[in-house]
């Protein structure tokens, strides 16, 4: 299936990985990347797009609501998911990847962040890694269901948690065995929007140190105070508090998206 991969991560989410980094464990070479430049959509491969992540610290993040106007006033920005699924809609591309999405939480401007909307509205297939650990799983997924998402595992039927461990929290079924089709030969079957497909790090590659997130979530907090964004901060912190591992599966997950809607065949 055809798909965009976000770079709101990739900009500004991954603080200690370099360019030379990101391009020498960059698995997918061929992969579509998505950005705006200087009100222009921008896709390209992993090379084309370092070129913009070298100038673009103090680019602005940009999701479905303010997509429009970011493009009518020249503005140059790091899609988020919503931004991407958004993107895709134009292009008619069927599916977006991204790796930590938005949900229900105590984050200013995002008590229902503009992903959940996108999920419920846009018409294209979200493969994300989870909603991130400083936001209410469970009432997350309470919404999407309710608002006719269908919320499903890649690899089970529950979800536990994105960088951290967590509770679990019950999905509606499981990609690999409900029905969907896959290049590796799985049964037929319908595969289309409103859906997420949640493939999560495995808990044993997780950070084990749950005080990690208190000082993130504090980190987040200080910087809303400041007018900065709070996701970018937060991951700035657990990403030095585990000298830059947070960062290199947080990478590894994304591609793990990435391969796996590449393996994933539309009904569309």
């Amino acid at each position: 299936m055809k798909y965009l991969i976000e770079t709101a991560l990739l900009t500004h989410g991954l603080r200690s990985l370099t360019n030379n980094y990101l391009l020498e464990n960059w698995t997918l070479p061929e992969a579509l990347i998505a950005w705006i430049y200087k009100g222009e959509i921008k896709i390209g491969t992993i090379t084309k797009y370092l070129s913009f992540r070298t100038e673009a610290q103090s680019a602005i993040r940009i999701d479905c609501s303010i997509l429009e106007n970011a493009l009518k006033n020249g503005v140059s920005g790091a899609l988020t998911a919503s931004g991407t699924m958004a993107v895709c809609k134009k292009l008619g591309i069927p599916a977006a990847v991204t790796c930590g999405m938005g949900g229900i939480g105590e984050i200013k401007g995002e008590e229902l962040c503009p992903d959940l909307p996108a999920l419920a509205e846009i018409p294209i297939i979200l493969i994300s890694t989870g909603p991130k650990d400083m936001l209410e799983r469970k009432a997350t997924v309470s919404w999407l269901t309710s608002h006719g998402v269908q919320v499903i595992g890649a690899n089970r039927g529950f979800c536990t948690g994105y960088l951290f461990h967590g509770e679990p929290v019950k999905l509606q079924g499981v990609l690999r065995s409900a029905g969907c089709r896959t290049k590796a030969g799985m049964p037929e079957g319908e595969l289309c929007p409103p859906l997420l497909i949640i493939n999560e790090i495995p808990e044993k590659l997780r950070v084990s140190d749950r005080q990690i997130l208190t000082e993130a979530i504090i980190e987040g907090k200080r910087a809303e105070q400041e007018g900065r964004y709070y996701h970018p901060a937060a991951n700035g912190k657990i990403d030095e508090m585990t000298n830059g591992y947070s960062s290199e599966i947080q990478l590894a997950s994304l591609l793990d998206n990435a391969r796996l809607a590449g393996q994933i065949e539309s009904s569309r």
